[in-house]
């Protein structure tokens, strides 16, 4: 949740947010280039498609070419393609055995598709702790995992807005508690709210310090899951102490759930409606407005097509928790796509300076709007939604849009069909 306070990645985003390549360098990397034929070039612009079949050129020219199976597998898993990236990923790493990143994708292959025992003995293998406390979470899951029961579908009514959308859910059938909603947490919770449900940590991750405060993650397995009328079960679940924003009325939320509990529904997002509707079936939104591709980087960051003023569209990311903001950047993206940058009242966030930015005009598809804030960074640094991730993703990314954005429309998350819609309402 990009919450612009200390807390916000080490609360929602966890050590998921580690995983951002240190020392992202501040060169912008949006600059015009001439078009390139170059695979690699073309991924690292978010052309996929025609990345995809510059790598099939070279396999034809050379089956053996690891570097092109690992990119067909990856490009692959960010459509939730999953056949293609599990094939290509396994011949990846067959022929270059200590490729890690294609490793740790082979694994989110199997994550998203809940066959989490397919993934454990390749989590082992990364030496990266974080894979290490999950393969034993998932070791530890008895019986199906993410087994949904209840209804086809259910509409929950928002709590809470502002500073971002809350509804009520249950945990191991306890009473009904405020969860914030994010496209970029997991499930999340309160250090209280896991020693209410008799949680028990089958693992810690580091979480980055906040206000001086180690955050250690605790990782573990939850029997039950409960919104509206829809009941999840044996589902991976994290927890830490960290310090929350607050609810409007000076309450604290038992904590926060998002793309890993959304990519195992038709889920929309309903702000103008004010309510989560989740829904079992396919389907289509009515009044849709914009429908624009989806992809899905690591196990919950959304990504799609996204315009500053007329320019664009090019890559972006889609966190929903940013307080007060429509648009999350640079200092260099704003000044080169015409975003006004107010210099005389700089903020201090993460150890790096930050400016507000107000936009003339920013866009997903036909989904427009007009004279919005929000903040850049006085350079790129890892874990910011957006460029901040560039590195991390291995695909250029000009911007997050973020909670201000949505507040006029509903916003659907299709991933079966990988795909986005913006609506006026649900």
């Amino acid at each position: 949740m990009t919450f612009h306070h200390a807390d916000r990645r080490t609360f929602l985003r966890g050590a998921a947010a580690l995983v951002a390549a240190a020392g992202a360098g501040t060169a912008l990397p949006f600059a015009a280039a001439a078009d390139s034929g170059d695979p690699d070039h073309l991924f690292k612009q978010g052309r996929f498609a025609d990345a995809e079949r510059g790598y099939r050129d070279r396999l034809r020219e050379d089956a053996g070419n690891a570097h092109a199976h690992a990119q067909i597998g990856y490009i692959a898993l960010l459509s939730n393609r999953f056949g293609a990236a599990e094939a290509h990923l396994s011949k990846a790493i067959a022929l270059a055995p200590g490729d890690i990143a294609s490793t740790q994708r082979l694994a989110e292959c199997f994550v998203r598709q809940d066959r989490l025992a397919r993934a454990v003995p390749l989590l082992r293998r990364t030496g990266r702790s974080r894979d290490t406390a999950f393969a034993k979470v998932y070791s530890h899951i008895d019986g199906t995992p993410w087994r949904v029961s209840g209804v086809r579908s259910t509409r929950v009514p928002f709590h809470t807005l502002d500073p971002v959308p809350s509804v009520e859910a249950s945990v191991n059938g306890g009473k009904p508690q405020k969860f914030y909603l994010d496209t970029y947490a997991t499930l999340d919770l309160s250090q209280e709210e896991a020693e209410r449900a008799g949680l028990r940590a089958l693992a810690t991750v580091e979480g980055g310090v906040v206000d001086a405060h180690p955050v250690v993650i605790s990782v573990g397995v939850l029997d039950s899951f409960r919104i509206g009328d829809i009941e999840i079960r044996n589902i991976p679940v994290q927890w830490n102490d960290a310090q929350r924003p607050p609810l409007p009325d000076g309450s604290q939320a038992a904590g926060a759930f998002g793309t890993t509990i959304f990519y195992h529904f038709l889920t929309t997002m309903d702000y103008a409606g004010k309510a989560l509707l989740l829904r079992r079936t396919p389907g289509s939104p009515r009044g849709e407005l914009a429908r624009l591709p989806l992809w899905l980087a690591g196990d919950h960051f959304p990504c799609s097509l996204g315009s500053l003023g007329e320019h664009g569209p090019k890559m972006v990311t889609v966190d929903t928790g940013g307080i007060g903001s429509a648009v999350d950047t640079t200092v260099a993206i704003a000044e080169q796509y015409g975003l006004k940058v107010d210099y005389d009242h700089p903020r201090e966030r993460f150890g790096l300076k930050t400016y507000p930015v107000t936009a003339d005009r920013i866009s997903l598809g036909r989904a427009v709007r007009r004279d919005v804030h929000g903040m850049a960074a006085e350079k790129v640094f890892p874990g910011l939604p957006g460029p901040g991730q560039s590195a991390q993703f291995g695909f250029d990314l000009i911007a997050n849009f973020t909670h201000e954005f949505f507040k006029p429309y509903a916003v659907t998350f299709d991933y079966e069909r990988m795909r986005m819609s913006i609506s006026r309402s649900s």
